[in-house]
């Protein structure tokens, strides 16, 4: 498979590519405007399109662009799999229907931030917003550091956090950082005080799509963690053994898990996977988020301290700002037909695990 012809420069060019790749396929299309425009002036939206019925005991959600930049990597597998007819055929076969919903973050994908429109992280939204916030006290520490006042940072800045990762550990320092924090709005991984635009909307497609299947399946893709072009599969579910002993069935022994330590990725909260227990509570859930290699930790970090800065100061001159997307972009998307190939290979091979996986468990004795 000629796996570049699946991924775009731009924004627009992958949303355009995802919905001829749709229609191609015979497939209907919802599209939910967002209320902003993009980098282009184009319009903005989360597009979904459904292969198999509404009837579908069976469901399978693959999803992209959760983190917006990282859609340049999420769209190009979803236009993949629409363009492959045989996988069709074999969800049809298993009585699975598939659910592409592109761009869960229309906005970062299009500015090539990680962030909404509300500087939220999407995958730290999901909490009870009634209740009160998990304090990352971690964060608290080093957050004057994080996101300094000048950029680049001032040598006393960095290390300062060489210092506090000396003292505690880098694990410790990439928890601060990326579990997720509720009490810095102009920080990093910042949750929000409310549920954002794209979790009301996603909400609203779930709602419509997932209320009437009994097993559900879902794969979000992701940038940014791990060895170039490597797919790392992670359990996204509650702490659940069952639930990641299912996930080992279907998609191997390698998945990982955030809650023993085995992932790339620190322990998270508010996370995404969350919808499918709130929406679709009547569904056995299991659930992988598809992490893609892409830079070394330290060279993303630095992109994701950068953009953040950039956030507070948006008279920075036209140049600075023109490099921090382009290292953004470059953090989180591979331009390389050796990186696409295996990126497409990897995603196909886990929808096509998650196909066998849902028809196994419609056999699977009831208790």
């Amino acid at each position: 498979m000629d796996a570049e012809r699946f991924f775009a420069a731009r924004y627009a060019e992958a949303r355009a590519k995802f919905l001829a790749a749709a229609d191609a396929a015979g497939l209907d299309l919802q599209s939910h405007p967002h209320p902003l425009t993009g980098r282009d002036g184009e319009a903005l939206a989360m597009d979904v399109a459904r292969q198999g019925g509404a009837e579908a005991a069976a469901l399978l959600v693959v999803s992209s662009g959760c983190h917006g930049v990282e859609g340049y990597c999420g769209s190009g597998v979803q236009c993949a799999l629409l363009a492959d007819a045989e996988f069709a055929r074999e969800a049809a076969a298993a009585g699975v229907a598939v659910l592409h919903v592109h761009a869960l973050n229309p906005y970062g994908f299009s500015w090539l931030h990680r962030t909404t429109h509300e500087n939220v992280d999407l995958n730290r939204n999901w909490q009870d917003f009634r209740r009160p916030l998990p304090r990352n006290e971690g964060y608290d520490e080093i957050a004057h550091l994080v996101v300094p006042p000048a950029w680049p940072p001032a040598p006393e800045t960095e290390a300062a956090l060489q210092a506090y990762a000396a003292r505690r550990g880098m694990r410790a320092l990439q928890t601060a950082l990326s579990a997720g924090q509720y009490h810095h709005a102009e920080g990093l991984f910042f949750g929000g005080h409310a549920p954002t635009w794209s979790r009301t909307t996603l909400t609203h497609v779930l709602e419509e799509h997932g209320r009437r299947c009994t097993r559900l399946a879902w794969i979000d893709l992701h940038t940014g963690l791990g060895p170039s072009g490597h797919g790392e599969r992670i359990h996204a579910d509650r702490d659940d053994a069952a639930a990641l002993a299912r996930a080992r069935r279907w998609w191997g022994p390698e998945v990982t898990s955030i809650y023993d330590g085995s992932s790339a990725s620190a322990l998270l909260t508010g996370m995404l996977f969350n919808a499918a227990y709130e929406v679709c509570p009547q569904a056995e859930y299991t659930g992988l988020a598809l992490e893609y290699g892409t830079q070394p930790l330290e060279q993303v970090t630095q992109a994701l301290r950068a953009d953040q800065w950039l956030y507070r100061h948006p008279e920075a001159p036209a140049a600075q700002r023109d490099a921090i997307a382009r290292a953004m972009r470059e953090a989180f998307y591979t331009d390389a037909p050796e990186w696409k190939q295996r990126v497409v290979a990897q995603g196909l091979q886990a929808a096509r695990q998650a196909l066998a996986g849902l028809a196994a468990a419609g056999h699977a004795p009831q208790p």
